[in-house]
């Protein structure tokens, strides 16, 4: 049977931040974020407060500086080679993330099956968010469902790789789970735990794991 690998985005294949951090800091408004980062983290706010606020700090946002943050961000190294020898073994990668769509999409191109964030609206900014495209820890599981009805399989055929709070609830509901460079809420969750900057030796852990 064909596995699904779930990724993170944030704190997962980014190493310590987040899109919206990457993306504010070509406009220069990286502390802003940063402190909303924060804010969400300690349940301050929800994401849909969140996603509506970064998009008001991104009035002059264009693709020019989407492509600027996705190019020079801190990813993790051989992310396309993972994800290469999972196609080669017949499974499935996708990447759900609480982050702006137009970001998250992007890793398709690094063979990523699927790529699924917040719905935010096309850059330049014409149109608000809607709160309702927003995803948090729960839908992240709906979309996973989604994924699985996809591509053929089931819960039980998934694994998943978080950080944070908002992977507890996909953590939950799959066997294996890899916790890469997390914080105290996936404690006690994940099947494995990683520390690092190379997504290969993550993979490692579940690579031979049936």
């Amino acid at each position: 049977m064909a596995r699904l690998h779930l990724f993170d985005l944030d704190g997962t294949l980014l190493h310590g931040t987040s899109a919206p951090v990457e993306i504010s800091r070509q406009l220069g408004l990286e502390s802003e974020t940063v402190a909303l980062d924060r804010e969400i983290a300690a349940g301050l706010i929800g994401p849909p407060e969140y996603a509506q606020r970064v998009h008001a700090l991104w009035a002059g946002l264009t693709e020019t500086h989407v492509s600027a943050a996705f190019d020079g961000a801190p990813w993790l190294s051989r992310i396309r080679e993972v994800w290469a020898e999972i196609r080669r073994q017949g499974d499935y990668c996708a990447v759900v993330s609480l982050s702006p769509s137009f970001f998250v999409e992007r890793l398709t191109g690094w063979g990523a099956h699927a790529a699924h964030g917040s719905l935010f609206p096309a850059v330049p900014f014409t149109r608000p968010v809607d709160p309702a495209g927003v995803l948090s820890a729960a839908a992240k599981v709906v979309v996973a469902d989604r994924l699985c009805q996809e591509f053929g399989v089931t819960r039980a055929d998934c694994v998943a790789y978080g950080d944070s709070s908002s992977d507890t609830e996909l953590f939950g509901v799959v066997p294996v789970s890899v916790a890469v460079n997390a914080d105290r809420h996936l404690r006690g969750l994940a099947t494995h735990t990683y520390a690092g900057k190379d997504l290969w030796d993550a993979y490692e852990l579940v690579r031979h794991v049936q």
